[in-house]
């Protein structure tokens, strides 16, 4: 979910639901944020692209493999994108953008489509934990779902698993006190991630009210690990897609739920995800996490090639943000994007229209209602230019899309945590999983057909005459942009 500091609905709401005072209560404290925050700026795309090429290197779970495979690997990939030496000069560029994070093969991506399927996984994985669960999310709510995982976490503590978690302050800020009272009290152990009390930050850290842990990350033993857009929430407890709704939601009918997309993904790259995990645990407890095997022997689980991306918003570097700008400038024949919360930077607006201008085939799916009434309005600001290059847009109905996926010319794949606007790329941490393969491209694109079979297309000619009150709000949403 984004954090912003106007955030009327524009899909009708009780508003005495927790959901309804979740989202004001967070609308507060965002509003808070902004007034006490500095501006910051993106980087510029073109001063951190590299002079010159790096060599696309891939690796296993032993380390480095040779040059020759590396050309091998390469060139099958060229092949099936069908081109010669596109893919390479983006792969290029992300490896310079990525340093710390190699693409890594023999990996296995499962696509797990809404949150009953990913709950279903999730909580398969945990049962069968025998040394550690390290659970990381922006929202953990106490409602029926986030029972089950608590329950099911303590059970697992009390079996002698060490559960470790980091949740965010504002994303949880209605979450009562005792819940997560409760989950220590059990031997779970927590972090809240800059806490909304300046009081409770640890040591000399900075009070950083305004950057979030907008990460959703479950990695169980060292060796699985999920990701994506899915919250602890009952706002996905029940599915998008037809016959899914949750049976312990009788009242819901089938669409009701929010469209997501998570991944589950086994295999040597489950490391660099379960580093990143660490890492945020060091630096907002000032304490290592030990005692455990947090880095078992990872064996070859399949063949997909996956590199584990991850933005800090402490950090200048914004690799995510770099790499999808990166990729979008390489592509040759389609780009389709589904993404929850666009807001788009001119840099990254830009691309889109000059891969349009080229003969790419560019689709974005985006809400068609939404928790959000500014971003919804301001994003809609940019659909004039864009159809106007030949980007092909459509609305998703039937749910709240809350995906933030991508996939370009059948070959390269994104799914994370990341949504195309200014606070996801400048004031949260965010993580993506990117995924090589026509394999998983061509589910990632499977997926997102019956996404656009679900929406509806916004033509040139009818959106030319929406209403002055469409554009008068257009232009007030656009106004905060930098801030949604």
């Amino acid at each position: 979910m984004p954090w912003m500091p106007f955030h009327l609905p524009t899909v009708p709401l009780d508003c005495g639901s927790r959901a309804a005072v979740a989202r004001l209560v967070r609308s507060v404290a965002a509003a808070a944020a902004i007034l006490l925050s500095a501006c910051a700026t993106l980087p510029d795309a073109d001063v951190a692209r590299p002079e010159k090429a790096q060599p696309v290197s891939f690796e296993t779970a032993k380390g480095p493999v040779p040059e020759s495979k590396n050309r091998a690997i390469l060139h099958a990939l060229e092949r099936a994108s069908g081109s010669r030496d596109i893919l390479r000069k983006h792969l290029a560029d992300e490896e310079a953008i990525n340093r710390d994070s190699p693409l890594v093969l023999g990996n296995r991506a499962v696509l797990l489509q809404d949150g009953p399927a990913t709950y279903k996984a999730m909580f398969a994985a945990i049962r069968a934990a025998p040394d550690h669960i390290n659970l990381e999310t922006y929202i953990f709510e106490d409602g029926e779902i986030g029972s089950e995982f608590a329950s099911l976490l303590l059970k697992k503590q009390a079996d002698g698993v060490q559960i470790n978690v980091i949740y965010d302050s504002v994303g949880s800020i209605t979450t009562p006190r005792a819940f997560f009272d409760d989950l220590r009290a059990g031997g779970i152990q927590l972090v809240e991630f800059n806490p909304v009390n300046p009081a409770q930050v640890k040591n000399d850290k900075a009070w950083r009210l305004n950057n979030r842990d907008h990460r959703k990350l479950l990695v169980v033993d060292g060796k699985i690990a999920f990701l994506g857009g899915i919250n602890i929430s009952e706002s996905y407890s029940s599915g998008s897609r037809a016959g899914s709704a949750s049976p312990r939601r009788k009242q819901a009918e089938p669409g009701s739920g929010w469209r997501d997309t998570h991944v589950q993904i086994e295999g040597p790259v489950v490391a660099v995800f379960q580093k990143y995990f660490l890492d945020t645990w060091q630096r907002q407890s000032h304490r290592p996490l030990t005692g455990r095997n947090y880095f078992p022997r990872l064996d070859r689980r399949g063949d997909e090639i996956v590199r584990a991306i991850a933005s800090r918003a402490d950090s200048p570097d914004s690799p995510i943000y770099l790499t999808l700008l990166s990729v979008i400038d390489h592509a040759e024949r389609n780009i389709h994007l589904t993404n929850a919360y666009f807001v788009p930077d001119p840099k990254l607006l830009q691309a889109l229209v000059d891969a349009a201008r080229r003969d790419v085939d560019v689709q974005m799916i985006l809400p068609g209602k939404t928790d959000s009434w500014a971003v919804f309005h301001a994003g809609r600001s940019h659909y004039a230019e864009l159809l106007r290059a030949g980007v092909r847009l459509y609305e998703r109905s039937g749910a709240i899309l809350h995906s933030k996926t991508a996939s370009v010319d059948g070959v390269w794949a994104t799914i994370g945590s990341t949504n195309l606007d200014w606070r996801s790329f400048l004031h949260n941490d965010e993580l993506n999983a990117v995924v090589l393969g026509t394999d998983f491209a061509g589910q990632m694109d499977a997926m997102f057909a019956e996404d656009r079979a679900a929406s509806q297309a916004i033509e040139p000619e009818q959106w030319a005459r929406r209403s002055l009150f469409l554009r008068l709000q257009e232009w007030l949403a656009r106004r905060f942009e930098y801030w949604l």
